[in-house]
């Protein structure tokens, strides 16, 4: 698949046209969005500037030339919570922009030598495992905002109901739905689950009240701690990979060969730039959408122009202050019920990507690499302690990829 066979190129869009199907494009992946600076104590209007910068980053080092719309990304949601307990959120920025320099130095990589290295260090029976994880090890938080244990004013029985209704919603959106509802099931289970909560009067408006209409996001700098760093920078060994996954996804889309034009060394660098960028200004990492990919599959939106009207719309959002905190009013148990799913929903990532690879993973050498990467990333194992303690997810990437290089090739028949 080449450039040479890609579908026949659509024509310049018309002003109206161009507006409204960026909208669009922001309002699929809005839910998502907003989602990961909810869950990790985030700022989201700070999210939605630079889920809009991070992508004019990368449409200006991709020369406008991939569909993509980049924002919050869920790999990261764990670590850091984890990380902001231990060292605090500046010095937990410092680590995320530190982890977006890894993509920029990965992409230099590919440059130079391609990507068969990366598929050596970082094969499918390390990359799933460190996916699964991922999302297993937040199955504990997810079920104690689903039940109503972080929620001080809403009691056992209503926090269930919330929950559940939010997350019935999401599932039938996601499997049932169609069009355009089908790509915003996480919306549609956040919108009936606060409509639930307003009339079941849970819902606290003090926020809203007190913020002015227009205003600064509220940005934070980050500040460097090398034991943030240390501890960031094996999480951005998953999405890194998984990135080349989204580049072939939404290139057998448009039928174009993104890895090849503008190159995937491009694509990783503009990824590792907007990443570093959203940092910078206190946001999480940012990850191409899948939602939006499938709202171009949907469309057939194929022009990046589109992606650049959502972002800078979303960088437009971001200074209505009253929007953000309307968000933070969202109840932890509607953010609960969607939890369940999405956690579990990453895992599933994680397990398929083993299972596409076709290897046995009963093989010796795969099974003992699987089983610590699970174990020790789900479990609880720690290195270390004072100031750096590895564990998590940055435990389970260091122990994957030392074990892969460490042990013998799983033996034919095995």
């Amino acid at each position: 698949m080449t450039d040479s066979t890609a579908a026949a190129t659509e024509p310049s869009p018309s002003l109206p046209r161009t507006l409204l199907t960026g909208v669009q494009m922001l309002f699929v992946a809005f839910g998502a969005l907003v989602l990961v600076p909810l869950l990790t104590g985030l700022d989201p209007s700070v999210a939605l500037f630079t889920a809009g910068a991070g992508t004019l980053v990368f449409h200006a080092v991709t020369r406008q030339s991939v569909p993509v719309f980049l924002a919050s990304s869920f790999a990261f949601i764990a670590p850091i919570q984890g990380s902001v307990a231990s060292f605090g959120v500046s010095e937990t920025l410092g680590g995320l922009l530190a982890a977006g320099l890894v993509y920029v130095a990965m992409s230099q990589v590919v440059r130079i030598k391609g990507t068969d290295w990366l598929h050596r260090v970082l094969p499918a029976v390390v990359v799933g495992p460190v996916i699964m994880v991922i999302g297993l090890a937040l199955a504990p938080v997810a079920v104690e905002m689903a039940s109503g244990e972080t929620s001080e004013h809403i009691g056992y029985g209503q926090a269930i109901t919330l929950s559940m209704i939010s997350l019935l919603v999401t599932l039938v959106l996601a499997v049932f739905g169609r069009g355009l509802l089908r790509l915003i099931p996480i919306m549609g289970g956040i919108l009936t689950g606060y409509l639930l909560a307003l009339a079941m009067g849970v819902v606290d408006f003090s926020p809203v009240r007190e913020a002015s209409w227009v205003a600064l996001p509220s940005f934070t700098a980050p500040s460097f701690h090398w034991a943030a760093i240390l501890f960031m920078i094996p999480v951005a060994i998953a999405p890194a990979v998984e990135h080349i996954g989204d580049m072939v996804a939404i290139g057998s889309v448009t039928r174009k060969n993104y890895l090849e034009k503008p190159g995937l060394h491009r694509t990783l660098l503009g990824d590792g730039l907007a990443t570093s960028t959203a940092a910078l200004f206190g946001g999480p990492p940012n990850t191409t959408y899948s939602e939006v990919t499938g709202a171009v599959t949907l469309t057939r939106a194929f022009n990046p122009r589109y992606m650049i009207v959502a972002a800078c719309f979303a960088i437009l959002l971001a200074f209505i202050a009253k929007l953000g905190a309307v968000l933070q009013t969202i109840p932890g148990p509607v953010m609960g019920g969607i939890m369940v799913l999405l956690f579990g929903s990453i895992a599933v990532v994680g397990m398929n990507t083993m299972v596409r690879a076709g290897q046995s993973l009963t093989a010796p050498r795969n099974l003992v690499v699987v089983s610590l990467i699970l174990v020790f990333g789900i479990g609880g194992m720690q290195f270390g302690g004072g100031q750096f303690t590895l564990q998590g997810v940055s435990l389970a990437a260091v122990v994957g990829i030392v074990l892969n290089l460490i042990l013998p090739p799983a033996r034919e028949g095995e």
